[in-house]
């Protein structure tokens, strides 16, 4: 089942828990963007390999991720 993943860029504080707890390894740090918390956010690199799994909603402490099943 795919997935969508949705991050609130400016509520993301980069504490790479999603990095991390992903199984698929899809998501990084976005070192080229800086939000208005001057946190570099989370965003997902390969969209279509998602599973919709929310491994990366339920870690995240700020409810910044959003997933939903395509």
């Amino acid at each position: 089942m795919a997935g969508k993943i949705t991050i609130r860029e400016d509520v993301c504080k980069g504490c790479d828990l999603c990095v991390f707890i992903c199984p698929k390894k899809i998501i990084s740090i976005d070192s080229s963007k800086i939000n208005a918390r001057g946190y570099h956010p989370a965003k997902c690199d390969k969209m279509e390999e998602c599973t919709a799994c929310a491994m990366c909603a339920i870690m995240c402490p700020d409810s910044a991720i959003k997933v939903e099943k395509e």
